[in-house]
């Protein structure tokens, strides 16, 4: 028996949508997610046993769900399992309405010690190698879609440069009536893929329930490395279309059958017809694609009555689930580490989480409009995102003593610090200038500022001086100098860097000319 690996949280909520949500098989399960079908069988025989649902599943945050599949893996137990007939069980599965589930619970009546579903399908499905059956896949209409992008590729001319660019050709079939979409992209990557199946989607008017692809490596992101199979961001745009991504199995080609058939049907009938002509844009190229669509979808077939289109309207257009409200924008995702400062980083940009959340590991999903945090499955933060703002912080994500600075500018510390003394405004205009977080020296200018309460001004003057000319610049170093009394103390500069002429000593002239 197969044994169960450690998953990942992620993976785990995936394999427990796709196996509650949607009627597709264990198999095909732990197929979309390379996870062995036993082990999809072994989750997904918790949450049943707990009677619950996906929606309350979803719901639940990491620990919750830890909690309640601390029990999967078990022990194997030594006990004789007699081997099923399955001559007879592959003699039945022809029969309309028999199911592997119906024949395992036969089977398990008969042998109460018997193998448990998984091991049932897997033994089944080596014997069914084993007889080399072959057949003709049928497909159900609205159940399956199939992409990948086309070999050959098609040029775009630049009409200043003329420099050449490859557009790739995404191509979708679906399954039943083969109604097909093609579109050209720039490239192949995350973005373009997941775009051309939102495009598809809306060209068909509804969602197949599985999508399967023979080229996923535009589907995958190395440097998502608690997701290490298919991209978080492909398994959410699936999950928002409630659709299954169904990866072709390597070295089956009758996976692969179906879509490479289509972009074949593409290749001959619309690249193959556009080879001689000259597009200096996308937006040219997939206005020509979209007119021989149509030519093609409206071709009739050889072997039997009707077309693609003909098909797809009577039949598969209805079988179709309807597209969500709003279709999906495309998001990323990353993995972050709070800074201490409670906030994390983003591009450069900064944007703050609970305080309490400092040090932990967050996931960050964002778009070009907004970021979004997560911590143990929950959205804990929000931001929208501003290009000319690098920091966003919520009040609420502040500790009190944070909150108290809120009103507080720079220019109004460094008023404060400048009626105070020149050596004070001159201590906390480089605080301000060295800290990368504001309210950080914010904090700092206010501690030094409400020293004067407590000190005299002359004292207070002194400490700063002295704090400026040992690189103590923060609260604590000039609270400690008036503390100890070292305020009263001559201030000892740190030496000064003495040039000595060489002709081997290059100057600053120098490497500002190298510039």
């Amino acid at each position: 028996m197969p044994k169960t690996r450690e998953l990942s949280m992620r993976t785990i909520r995936e394999l427990l949508r796709l196996g509650l949500s949607h009627r597709i098989s264990a198999r095909d399960v732990g197929r979309s997610l390379k996870v062995s079908h036993p082990t999809v069988q072994k989750y997904l025989q918790v949450v049943n046993a707990a009677g619950l649902g996906w929606p309350q599943i979803e719901q639940m945050s990491d620990e919750q769900l830890k909690k309640l599949l601390k029990n999967v893996r078990g022990r194997k137990q030594d006990v004789e399992k007699p081997l099923p007939d399955y001559a007879y069980i592959h003699q039945e599965m022809k029969k309309p309405g028999v199911t592997m589930y119906l024949l395992w619970q036969e089977y398990l009546q008969a042998n109460p010690t018997g193998y448990k579903v998984a091991q049932f399908r897997h033994y089944y499905y080596d014997y069914v190698k084993k007889i080399d059956v072959t057949m003709r896949k049928r497909y159900k209409f609205g159940e399956s879609m199939f992409v990948d992008y086309a070999g050959p590729t098609m040029p775009i001319y630049d009409r200043l440069t003329g420099a050449v660019s490859a557009a790739q050709i995404f191509v979708a079939v679906l399954g039943a009536s083969n109604y097909t979409y093609a579109e050209a992209t720039a490239d192949q990557s995350l973005p373009s893929w997941t775009g051309s199946h939102v495009k598809s989607f809306e060209y068909f008017g509804g969602v197949p329930e599985v999508v399967t692809g023979d080229n996923l490596k535009a589907g995958v992101d190395k440097a998502h490395r608690y997701e290490p199979d298919v991209n978080p961001t492909y398994r959410e745009m699936a999950a928002h279309y409630g659709c299954v991504v169904m990866p072709a199995r390597a070295y089956e080609p009758r996976d692969k059958a179906k879509v490479e058939s289509g972009v074949l049907v593409v290749e001959r009938w619309i690249l193959a017809s556009l080879r001689n002509r000259k597009f200096f844009s996308l937006g040219e190229l997939n206005e020509s694609i979209r007119e021989l669509l149509i030519i093609l979808n409206k071709r009739p077939f050889k072997k039997m009555e009707g077309s693609r289109e003909s098909v797809f309207m009577s039949h598969e257009k209805q079988a179709l689930k309807p597209l969500p409200e709003h279709p999906w924008e495309f998001a990323q995702w990353k993995k972050l580490t709070v800074n201490m400062d409670y906030h994390v980083e983003l591009d450069k940009y900064y944007y703050s989480v609970p305080y309490i959340l400092a040090h932990q590991i967050v996931y960050a999903r964002y778009t070009r409009r907004v970021v979004e945090i997560f911590y143990n499955n929950k959205r804990v933060a929000s931001h929208a995102r501003n290009p000319q703002e690098r920091y966003s912080t919520q009040q609420e994500h502040m500790p009190k003593a944070h909150q108290e600075v809120l009103g507080v500018t720079a220019e109004k510390l460094i008023e404060q610090a400048k009626n105070l003394g020149i050596k004070i405004k001159e201590l906390v205009e480089h605080i301000l200038e060295c800290r990368k977080y504001p309210p950080q020296g914010y904090r700092s200018c206010l501690g030094i500022i409400r020293l004067a309460k407590n000190y005299p001004i002359v004292r207070l003057e002194n400490a700063c001086a002295r704090a400026l000319a040992i690189g103590g610049y923060s609260y604590t170093s000039v609270a400690n100098i008036l503390k100890s009394g070292l305020d009263q103390q001559p201030v000892v500069k740190r030496p000064q860097q003495i040039n000595i002429p060489h002709e081997n000593i290059r100057g600053g002239e120098y490497f500002g000319s190298q510039n």
